[in-house]
């Protein structure tokens, strides 16, 4: 049955489809376009049934003002590229001159508005902001799954103004994310790095509640050595989390879920690719030092326990994978989960680039583009670009 934006009869109308493009850039150079290529399909299926598109994203951080250092010029070449078509890029997003643009579309043609956040009414969920955008289209797609968690006009002013459904990708990432919330295959199992625990305070009490494990690394499990009195040396460590890192393991104890920290740590004094490293206790690290990815005793014992997992999701890095001294933990669990048996959702991040890095991001179950929604799924918050959807 068909469903979503596959259910639209989208001949011959304006179909507005926001996307994710917020890619990362080299100047104009696109580092990584897994995003774009991720929503190519559904721009071409939608193509091949008669749309002419309208599609619409953010990139960056322009706070509220036109920025040609965060232009989407770049997406709409590479999107040229996949889409075998011209994507032309609109001078804005709103106004007279894109409307009459979008008024001239002909069937299975593609024009890209500008950054959306250009304009401040884009993350206020400005109303009058909202209905200049739904002014471009008869329909609304959204296949974004990515900014599901922001209220904005793009991702739930205009799905309020326009029939509105979800695309291919927001559908595959709720059932992927589903997989995991409802009812697990177990052993289910957390991987958990990045740099600071304050940014994942709900889904680190969520998990602990729900995971049979929870193996940290990065700046999260330096937080945790140093609140039970470890000495960390120069290593990132997150000051004031005393009570967070109290009550996780509270959360833990309670539901019978192991949380598992490095014994070991590969320490350096300098975050260099040519770095001399040293492997020491995670919770000795010597005083000019820093913990930069966890030591090979944590990487076996982190692996032993994946190698039990029916369930796993992983997000954020366990060192500063991006240089090759410290990137042998990250890329140990990336591998393994390759192998591995389970059901893996990366969940988007550092974690997306690690397993890319390691050339495995094919084999695992479900790579996730959310970051952060991706995190407020797992928590059990509500998505207001979701809930906005007549799916939901």
């Amino acid at each position: 049955m068909k469903r979503g934006s596959q259910a639209l009869e989208v001949s011959g109308r304006r179909v507005f489809v926001r996307v994710d493009a917020n890619v990362p850039l080299d100047g104009e150079r696109i580092r990584d376009d897994t995003r774009l290529r991720a929503v190519a399909p559904t721009l071409a299926d939608l193509r091949a049934r008669g749309a002419r598109l309208v599609v619409a994203s953010h990139l960056g951080r322009p706070k509220g003002q036109a920025d040609p250092a965060l232009s989407l010029a770049p997406v709409a070449e590479r999107l040229s590229e996949l889409l075998g078509c011209a994507v032309a890029l609109a001078p804005d997003s709103v106004g007279p001159t894109v409307e009459a643009r979008a008024r001239r579309l002909a069937d299975g043609d593609v024009l890209l508005l500008e950054n959306l956040r250009f304009h401040p009414g884009e993350e206020h969920n400005d109303s009058s902001h909202a209905a200049a955008l739904a002014r471009l289209a008869d329909l609304y797609v959204n296949d974004a799954f990515g900014t599901a968690h922001r209220a904005h006009a793009s991702t739930v002013g205009v799905a309020q103004l326009l029939p509105a459904a979800a695309g291919p990708l927001m559908h595959a990432e709720v059932q992927a994310l589903d997989r995991l919330t409802r009812n697990p295959t177990r052993p289910y199992v957390a991987v958990l790095g990045g740099a600071k625990v304050s940014d994942k305070i709900g889904v680190l009490r969520r998990l602990a509640t729900q995971v049979d494990a929870l193996l940290l690394g990065g700046g999260i499990a330096n937080t945790f050595v140093a609140n039970a009195g470890g000495a960390l040396g120069r290593s990132l460590v997150e000051p004031g989390q005393g009570e967070t890192v109290g009550a996780v393991r509270a959360a833990a104890a309670a539901s019978g879920c192991r949380v598992l920290l490095p014994e070991d740590a590969v320490a350096a004094a300098l975050i260099d690719p040519d770095a001399a490293t040293t492997v020491v206790p995670a919770d000795g690290v010597p005083d000019d030092q820093m913990a930069l990815d966890i030591g090979p005793t944590a990487t076996t014992a982190y692996l032993e326990v994946l190698a039990e997992a029916q369930s796993v999701v992983w997000n954020g890095p366990l060192g500063v994978y991006e240089y090759a001294p410290f990137a042998r933990g990250t890329l140990a669990v990336a591998r393994a989960l390759a192998e591995s048996s389970a059901f893996v959702v990366i969940a988007g991040g550092d974690a997306l680039a690690a397993v890319q890095a390691a050339g495995v991001a094919d084999r695992m179950g479900h790579l996730s583009t959310g970051g952060g929604a991706t995190l407020e799924f797992l928590e059990g918050r509500e998505l207001p670009g979701l809930a906005a959807l007549p799916e939901a």
